[in-house]
């Protein structure tokens, strides 16, 4: 049928109207499609270049360089040497067994250190260097570099690790670094890629653990273009890192070196303070043991060693260990009964040689008794009586208080580990922890600090230090950060009455000058340096019924382990004090003859900075201190021999 020229226009007109659309929808994806390729081509034009470059290009973060320590007049403590190193990445190497295979051929390998990296290298990202060979001598390194072709992966590097120049002396304040652990990542929420490195090193235990952020420093990184198989064909940019900060101590090298010689083979500790500025001039434990074994994982016979010695080594004695403080607490006890009241320094208490109270004897460690006793002569002579009447009229409340203000029961911002806060007891304490009422017989017990009394050597020190200057001194360890010196910590005032104070310090005074003072036999006799101290015996055992039948009634009689601590305390001069010092040897039975005698001698080094003149010891020592110096001296020679970078 024939169209009508009617129909043909409608049609014509549909028809366009079609192909209008469809030609619209064709030039708008074309247009769109010209978007796209603009905004591919133009717009992420970097970033396309950057994913094409990283093909041929890694990234890979360079340690920084950890900062270092020194001691108050700037000699290292803990400081980085260069260590070569083999490494391997197993994304680059493809086959590692074939690698290590033909690295054996060039390089003797470890055992040991090879298996633990293979262990790290199961566990650890297949992009990350996995330290093969440590401190490998630059002939091996040469071999390496030269046989690179046939070594996929494997790279020679020059890196930094940790010495501690002085070994011992300084093991239990610095501390030591290792190799980062799962532990040492657990403590941290978002760790810092740097930790992630195989055999990278972080502080483990003392200054190092607590200051490792600041010390550690942030990473640097490098650009380097690898070739098809992940070989290193160039370098093409780096960003050094930013090294840690520089740590300056308070100790005295030479200080703690003398008393690390003098406490020998003791278990035994001392710490010596500036009472001025709360500046730890010494801190030392002993035995002490060697950090350089820990830097890169100690062996298991070594280990052994140091953990199975029953004197613990390991231990930071000065700050980690609490021990009764015996009669050293007896100055606490005086200052809260002068300070309520209930006494004065020239009232008198009978000593019979106990005192009875509740039905029960408390025996004063003068069996016949001192007869009638004032302050100063109850501490001279350490009668126990004289405390046991004070502390039935003052309290343990005000005892417990005075401990506190005195720096006992407190943990100081002191940047060493584990460090307690001792025990200062109260009725509070027993209902909480024990789940029972105090007993008169416990502030009996407490006022010559035994019982359930705990404090630190360092605790010790500030005790003292606060009794010779009446303020709240607070023991410092970091001098300074980066040559920013800190802030002293002298303390403002305690608010404990002078004249208490005065009579407390004539009291310690005659312990160490007095004929009839527990220290007499340790005293100092030059009149510019004398020395105010206090014995202390803290007893650890009883003596069982079958132990006395047998004849064993004296400490010496007793195994090692069973046998009474010996402290003593002291500040000095007397007239204008400087330093305090505490000493507590474990076992080593009465304080007048086991800790007094290493007490008086580091007094003296201290105060002399050196080596003291023999006339500041009596006359009848001078001949043993003579020999003694002299062994030391020998000793000192001897260790800086057999370590040549010791400072």
């Amino acid at each position: 049928m024939r169209r009508t020229p009617k129909d043909t226009a409608a049609s014509f007109r549909k028809i366009s109207r079609r192909g209008m659309i469809l030609g619209g929808l064709q030039v708008g994806f074309a247009g769109l499609l010209a978007l796209r390729m603009r905004h591919l081509q133009v717009d992420q034009a970097d970033e396309f270049r950057l994913l094409a470059e990283e093909n041929r290009i890694n990234l890979r973060l360079l340690p920084p360089s950890r900062g270092q320590i020194f001691d108050r007049n700037g000699r290292v403590i803990a400081a980085n040497e260069p260590s070569y190193r083999i490494t391997l990445v197993q994304e680059d190497a493809g086959d590692v067994d074939a690698v290590i295979a033909r690295l054996s051929m060039l390089v003797e390998l470890d055992e040991d250190e090879l298996n633990r990296a293979l262990t790290e290298m199961k566990r650890s990202a297949p992009f990350l260097p996995v330290t093969i060979a440590d401190r490998v001598g630059w002939d091996a390194i040469s071999r390496v570099a030269v046989n690179a072709p046939a070594l996929p992966g494997v790279t020679p590097e020059v890196g930094l690790s940790r010495i501690y120049p002085n070994a011992d002396i300084y093991a239990h304040i610095a501390g030591y670094v290792g190799p980062v652990s799962e532990r040492d990542l657990n403590r941290y929420e978002d760790p810092d890629p740097v930790l992630r490195i195989p055999r990278f090193q972080i502080g483990k235990v003392g200054v190092e653990a607590k200051y490792e952020d600041m010390l550690r420093g942030r990473a640097g990184a490098k650009r380097v273009e690898v070739n098809a198989v992940g070989r290193v064909m160039r370098e093409l940019d780096r960003r050094e890192g930013e090294a840690g900060s520089d740590l300056q101590l308070t100790i005295d090298t030479d200080l703690q070196d003398y008393v690390q010689a003098r406490l020998g083979e003791e278990s035994a500790s001392v710490v010596v303070m500036d009472v001025e500025t709360g500046d730890v001039l010494a801190c030392a434990s002993a035995p002490t043991y060697d950090p350089n074994k820990f830097v890169r994982g100690i062996s298991v016979a070594d280990y052994a060693i140091y953990r199975d010695n029953e004197k613990r080594p390991l231990a930071s004695k000065t700050v980690q260990d609490a021990y009764p403080p015996g009669s050293t607490f007896k100055m606490i006890t005086a200052l809260a009964a002068l300070e309520a009241g209930v006494i004065t320094p020239s009232e008198t208490v009978y000593c019979p040689g106990h005192l009875e109270v509740g039905g029960r004897k408390f025996h004063c460690w003068k069996r016949a008794g001192h007869g009638h006793m004032n302050l100063e002569q109850s501490l001279r002579e350490s009668c126990d009586v004289y405390y046991y009447d004070l502390a039935l009229k003052v309290g343990i409340e005000k005892i417990a208080d005075m401990a506190r203000r005195l720096g006992l029961g407190e943990t100081f911002d002191f940047p060493m580990s584990a460090v307690t806060s001792g025990l200062v007891p109260d009725k509070a304490w027993k209902l909480r922890e024990r789940d029972s009422e105090w007993v008169i017989g416990d502030t009996v017990n407490a006022s010559i600090g035994q019982g359930f009394v705990l404090s630190s050597p360092l605790q010790q020190a500030v005790m003292t230090a606060r009794i010779a200057t009446g303020r709240a001194v607070e023991p410092r360890l970091i001098k300074s950060v980066d040559s920013v010196e800190l802030p002293s910590k002298g303390g403002a005032s305690l608010g404990i009455n002078e004249n208490d104070l005065k009579q407390v310090r004539k009291a310690m005074y005659a312990v160490s000058n007095n004929r009839r003072g527990t220290a007499y036999k340790s005293r100092i006799i030059d009149d510019a340096v004398r020395m105010a101290g206090k014995t202390g015996t803290s007893q650890v055992r009883n003596i069982t019924a079958a132990e006395r039948a047998r004849g064993v009634t004296r400490n010496e009689d007793l195994p090692w382990e069973r046998r009474d601590h010996a402290l003593f305390v002291d500040f000095a001069p007397y007239d204008k004090p400087k330093i305090a010092v505490a000493v507590v040897v474990e076992h080593g039975g009465g304080g007048s003859t086991a800790a007094a005698p290493i007490a008086r001698d580091v007094t003296l080094q201290a105060l002399f900075k050196g080596t003291p003149p023999l006339e500041a010891y009596p006359q009848g020592d001078r001949s043993r201190i003579k020999a003694q110096q002299e062994r030391l001296e020998r000793e000192r020679r001897a260790r800086q021999e057999s370590n040549p970078g010791r400072a």
